[in-house]
């Protein structure tokens, strides 16, 4: 069974840092570009990052550059988000996803993570 499973979200201050995980079970994520989206409560779901499978190269929302970084460790079959310098808006459920190419477009991915909420509040 293909399962990809998020997990390091939580409650932090503004400012504060967290590193999100996306592990695979049931594939090899070497061979698939992974992304990283979100969706706060009464909005639609965004791209926030994504990695390619081959060359590693990687790709940021606006909101997000130079706070977040992407990064993958095939040996673990694991992809990362480090969030550094979280801000309030950044509140939302973080999902991963595997497909063929790093986009930010949701319909390029086959396989999604079922969430993990990070709450960025004092």
């Amino acid at each position: 069974q293909l399962q990809l499973v998020e997990s390091g979200g939580g409650l932090v201050q503004p400012g504060g840092s967290l590193r999100l995980a996306c592990a695979a079970s049931g594939f090899t994520l070497d061979y698939y570009a992974i992304g990283w989206f979100r969706q706060a409560p009464g909005k639609e779901r965004e791209g926030v990052s994504c990695i390619s499978s081959s060359t590693g190269t990687t790709n940021y929302a606006d909101s997000v550059k130079g706070r977040f970084t992407i990064s993958r460790d095939n040996a673990k079959n694991t992809v990362y988000l480090q969030m550094n310098s979280l801000k309030p808006e950044d509140t939302a459920v973080y999902y991963c996803a595997a497909g063929r190419f790093a986009t930010m477009a949701l319909y390029e991915y086959d396989y999604w993570g079922q969430g993990t909420q990070v709450t960025v509040s004092s």
